[in-house]
């Protein structure tokens, strides 16, 4: 049975993604930071299903190390890791009014914390000859979009974006791939929402005509994390529902 570790996974996003690999026979490993309740309310609901669940804070390097191995030798597999967990400042701010340590806590979260989670997992994957790595970023990346009022968390995600691209190069000799999915305008609770419950509504502003949620999110994170996915490998995958082909100038 392959085994997922995925960071953050216990809301937003995440708890989405939890689902659809919990759903797709695979055993999944999710981490919270601080938000117990949501992470023991995702425990009962899935208690006959193979889910592990542990605090780690992204933020701090030797936390991610210990977890990683204890995961590993509570598993002896990590098959998939999705890279969701990282730290967002929602109040918006110019580059010059972000603090030192704003700006570090936007690095350590996002990119560093990507770093830390490849380098601890990567010696399993090899081991088993076998490995999926997925990072979560955001409509633009690969293209080093500026993002005004978010040029730390913007920053750090093209690093991101630069180190899936390497780890793909770098990893593919031991059947590792390496991609990231960037999410278009996901909002508040459709994070946790199904496609079919955002096709109750029409929404203007995307072409495809509705609002994105988590289930595209994770339907696109598993399909790059099949076995027969392999050759795809150092992409950015966007989701948006054609926000990007749009002119802006039109």
């Amino acid at each position: 049975m392959r085994h997922a570790l995925i960071t953050a996974g216990t809301k937003g996003l995440g708890r989405q993604i939890t689902e659809y690999f919990l759903n797709h026979g695979y055993r999944v490993t999710a981490t919270y930071r601080s938000d117990e309740q949501k992470a023991k309310q995702l425990l009962e609901k899935h208690a006959d299903k193979p889910l592990h669940i542990v605090q780690l804070d992204v933020q701090d390097a030797e936390q991610i190390r210990k977890v990683v191995s204890q995961v590993y030798h509570h598993t002896n597999r990590i098959d998939c890791l999705i890279s969701n967990a990282g730290p967002f400042i929602f109040e918006r701010k110019k580059l010059m009014d972000y603090s030192s340590e704003e700006w570090n806590s936007m690095v350590r979260g996002n990119l560093d914390a990507s770093f830390h989670l490849a380098q601890s997992c990567i010696p399993y994957m090899r081991a088993q000859e076998f490995g999926r790595i997925i990072f979560l970023g955001f409509q633009g990346v690969d293209h080093s979009s500026g993002w005004i009022y978010r040029s730390a968390f913007a920053s750090a995600k093209v690093g991101v974006a630069s180190l899936m691209k390497t780890i793909a190069l770098e990893e593919a000799e031991h059947k590792i791939t390496a991609n990231m999915v960037a999410p278009g305008k996901i909002i508040d609770s459709m994070k946790e929402k199904t496609i079919l419950e955002s096709r109750e509504n029409h929404e203007h502003e995307t072409p495809i005509g509705r609002e994105g949620t988590g289930e595209d999110i994770a339907r696109t994170v598993g399909f790059l994390c099949h076995d027969d996915s392999d050759m795809i490998t150092g992409t950015v995958v966007d989701v948006n529902g054609g926000m990007d082909v749009i002119h802006r100038y039109l």
